[in-house]
């Protein structure tokens, strides 16, 4: 099992160069595969730039993304075979989406092991993310982004539990705040950066 989870992460790209992430299969996740097919113009996920990746020119990632999410929604790992952060900054998830509870509780277990670096988490499962918050207390070091599925319809404060959310519109006006390469900006990566609500125009 340790020497399974101990290349968990991938090397980010494109908007993503310079930060790795912990990914898993968006192709192979129900709630994914239910949001994307669900026929709404007005949802981002129908427009899925993970989805529409994994099945193309970035289909070989998904046997090492799907492995990844197995492993790590199967069962609660012992914290001394986590794997430790290639980088100060990290994302979870820059494909995927949290499988269920189990999940979560080794993303924590994760970003608990490194008080000194930075994780950042985009989730649309805010039922997951209360039910854990019941049983333990959020990393101090883990920014939580609610990833709002809503296009056009910008949420200003973020869920309970939240630190930011993220939003998707159709226009560039002066509310868009989220251009170019997230390490040239690092709004969603900084503990005490005071943002709340990250708009983007969608790709």
């Amino acid at each position: 099992m340790a020497n399974e989870i101990l290349n968990i992460y991938s090397t980010g790209s494109g908007k993503m160069q310079g930060i790795p992430s912990i990914n898993s299969d968006t192709t192979e996740n129900e709630f994914c595969k239910k949001m994307y097919n669900s026929g709404r113009d007005d949802i981002i996920c129908t427009e899925c730039y993970s989805m529409t990746m994994l099945k193309t020119f970035r289909k070989n990632a998904r046997p090492k993304f799907k492995k990844v999410g197995e492993v790590l929604s199967t069962t609660i790992l012992p914290t001394e075979i986590l794997p430790k952060a290639p980088n100060v900054i990290n994302r979870l998830h820059s494909h995927g989406e949290l499988i269920n509870t189990t999940h979560l509780h080794n993303f924590f277990n994760i970003v608990e092991r490194e008080p000194n670096k930075v994780f950042s988490l985009w989730t649309k499962r805010k039922d997951f993310v209360y039910k854990v918050l019941k049983e333990r207390d959020k990393p101090k070091n883990l920014i939580l982004i609610y990833s709002n599925p809503a296009i056009n319809c910008i949420i200003e404060t973020p869920p309970k539990h939240f630190d930011k959310v993220f939003n998707n519109v159709t226009f560039d006006s002066e509310i868009v705040n989220c251009r170019g390469k997230c390490i040239d900006c690092l709004k969603c990566y900084t503990i005490t950066d005071k943002t709340k609500s990250i708009v983007e125009v969608k790709k």
